[in-house]
């Protein structure tokens, strides 16, 4: 009897054993996610007026952002990014937003665009712009179009 109630307690302590390494297994694979930077709602967009506000008043609206033009000052530009953290995988980006503020030499709000990103492609998702002839691609769509044709000898030459 003493061999049965042995063989008994010892099959129930490999079953608690396995069921707490599958779960833990389970945990280790479960997503964890993680944003980085700040994008205004469009309700905070909605209060900016093209045309009308400059600078500082968007500034006191929705927060000076944390990139502005590289060149000269007329757009600032406000970047989202949320990455997908998956066990032991590389970190993977599953979305990113991207709102220009563009201004005039004045510093009066000449346009307000969010892009998005979709299927390594930059995709616009709003525009407001005081010409209705919109001309061309702006820095933004450059530079995030230019991001999945970079190669290594286009830099180290």
């Amino acid at each position: 009897m003493a061999a049965g109630r042995s063989a008994r307690r010892g099959r129930q302590i490999l079953t608690v054993i396995a069921g707490c390494l599958l779960a833990f297994g389970l945990a280790a694979c479960a997503a964890i996610y993680r944003d980085h930077g700040y994008v205004p709602e469009e309700v905070e967009l909605a209060t900016i007026e093209v045309g009308k506000d400059t600078r500082e008043s968007v500034a006191e609206k929705i927060g000076r952002p944390s990139a502005a033009g590289l060149l000269n000052d007329l757009g600032w530009y406000y970047v989202r990014s949320r990455w997908e953290h998956k066990g032991a995988r590389a970190p993977k980006e599953i979305d990113r937003q991207v709102v220009a503020v563009s201004f005039t030499e004045e510093g009066v709000v000449s346009n307000v665009e969010r892009f998005g990103l979709e299927r390594g492609k930059v995709v616009v998702l709003s525009r407001r712009v005081t010409d209705s002839n919109v001309k061309g691609m702006g820095l933004i769509r450059q530079l995030m179009g230019n991001l999945g044709r970079m190669r290594a000898t286009d830099i180290v030459d």
